[in-house]
Formats: C-alpha cells, sequence, structure tokens
C-alpha cells in the first residue's frame, strides 16, 4: 500500500473509495484515512492538516499519522508540500526534490524511542533516494521545472519567517523552507518506511534581497499558486503510484534501523 499525506484534491483521483478511523498509542491521526485505488495500486491518503485544514503544523500529530500509515499496511510515502523559495533560481512553481533537512522547531514530539528503548536513527540521507529519482524523472516527463535536491529549513510556524531570518536561512545556502517536514520525515524513517517530499514552491518568503519588487509571501499568495498548480501535483503522484506497484524497495529505508540500536 501506498501512504499519501496532502490536500483535499487527491480524493477525486482515488476509487472505490472508504474510510477508516485508526486507533494509535499515540492518540488520534489527523483525521479519518480515505482508502482506494489508482490503477489497482492500493492507496491511504491522509490530509496531514485534517479535513478543513484546522490542525496547524506545530500540533499535528505527526507519530499518530505515520504510526497509523504502518498499521494500515504502507510501505511508501509519498508527501507533498507547499514551500517558499530561499533562492532566486528556485521560483514560484517548481517543485524541489528535497534531499536533505534542517530543524528549526521545537517542542515536537519526535521519535518513536522515548524509552526504557532508545534509538539514534541515521538522518544523514533522510530521503528516500530510489523515490527522489523516480519523482524528478516522471516530473520532467511532465514538463514541470523539477530541482534534484535541495535543503528545506523546517520553521515551527504558523507565522512565516522575518525577513532577517529568510535573510539568514538564503546564506546559509538553504533552498526551501516549510512547516511540516519535520518530524514526519523522521519518523518514517524510524518505522523504516520509504518517504519522498515534493515541494511546490508558492513564494519567495520574505522576499529576495535586493529585490524590493518582490512581496513577502501571503496566505493569499500560497493558496494562488497552490491552487494553480494542484493539477500538476497530481498528475506527479498519478504518475509515481503505478510505477511503486512492484513493491520493490531497494534502498536504505527497509534497513534504516538495523544499528540504531545500542546493545
Amino acid at each position: 500500500m501506498i501512504g499519501v499525506f496532502g490536500g483535499s484534491g487527491f480524493y477525486s483521483l482515488l476509487t472505490d473509495v472508504r474510510t477508516e478511523r485508526v486507533e494509535t498509542p499515540y492518540g488520534e491521526p489527523s483525521g479519518d484515512f480515505a482508502l482506494g485505488s489508482v490503477d489497482g495500486v492500493e492507496v491511504a491518503f491522509l490530509p496531514r492538516h485534517g479535513a478543513r485544514h484546522t490542525i496547524p503544523p506545530a500540533q499535528i500529530n505527526y507519530r499518530a499519522n505515520l504510526w497509523a500509515m504502518q498499521k494500515l499496511g504502507v510501505t511508501q510515502v509519498l508527501a507533498p508540500t507547499a514551500a517558499g523559495s530561499l533562492q532566486a533560481g528556485i521560483r514560484p512553481g517548481d517543485f524541489v526534490v528535497c534531499d536533505q533537512f534542517v530543524d528549526r522547531t521545537h517542542g515536537r514530539a519526535d521519535t518513536f524511542f522515548t524509552g526504557p528503548r532508545v534509538a539514534h536513527v541515521s538522518t544523514a540521507d533522510p530521503y528516500c533516494q530510489r523515490l527522489r529519482q523516480l519523482a524528478v524523472e516522471i516530473g520532467r516527463e511532465l514538463g514541470v521545472t523539477m530541482h534534484d535536491g535541495g535543503t528545506v529549513v523546517v520553521v515551527n510556524g504558523p507565522r512565516f519567517s522575518s525577513r532577517a531570518e529568510s535573510r539568514w536561512f538564503a546564506a546559509q545556502g538553504w533552498e526551501v523552507v516549510n512547516m511540516t517536514q519535520y518530524p514526519e520525515l523522521v519518523l518514517a524513517r524510524e518505522l523504516e518506511l520509504c518517504y519522498l517530499n515534493i515541494a511546490l514552491i508558492t513564494d519567495y518568503d520574505a522576499g529576495l534581497e535586493g529585490r524590493p519588487e518582490i512581496a513577502p509571501v501571503t496566505v493569499a499568495g500560497v493558496e494562488q499558486v497552490f491552487k494553480s498548480n494542484n493539477e500538476r501535483v497530481r498528475e506527479l503522484i498519478l504518475g509515481l503510484i503505478p510505477r511503486l506497484a512492484d513493491g520493490n524497495r531497494d534502498c536504505l529505508c527497509p534497513t534504516a534501523m538495523k544499528h540504531a540500536f545500542i546493545s
């Protein structure tokens, strides 16, 4: 089964949809799962912010969401997100297939191993390289501007960055900023799930240095770009899912926890 996090626009792509509530040891997930299929491949879909976008980034129950995915039989997770650009060459409407992250969040439950068993999972290469390569390939076939690799700095939200913060992030060479990638991707790694992020660039964060004509991000601007590109996101996901039907996981993800425990 393939897991997908995202917005409500994906429901129309599933066939024979049924909903299922999943109980977890970590509390309630963001809502009921929509279960269906795409080209015969089983899919479990969950809007991470809730069906009506009522859950802010820092209050998402990431552990419950990922644990429930695994309980349903998910082994591979596709996680499209909206993100802001920190670099002039990455434009609104582009897609970035992230390969690194920097965590600037605080107070989020970010591990399943809270004791007495303790794990130290490696996040040196946190995203599934196999899924990343497929996403870039399929996106380019669809004519989407795909950036192969990029560092996402994850902020706590729900506020947007100050100009000083945005300049700092950009000066570090980081490409995009987002509010939900951490701890979602790390929890997926602890469960040995393959995890892919496709960041749809909706804005230039707090603007660009030396470009006063580029205004800071607004909710209205994000919604406008996301809606106008929602079909391309869906097409990319639709293109990916059939390519994952064989269940081949020739990557490091299924053994991510092999050396994570101190004996």
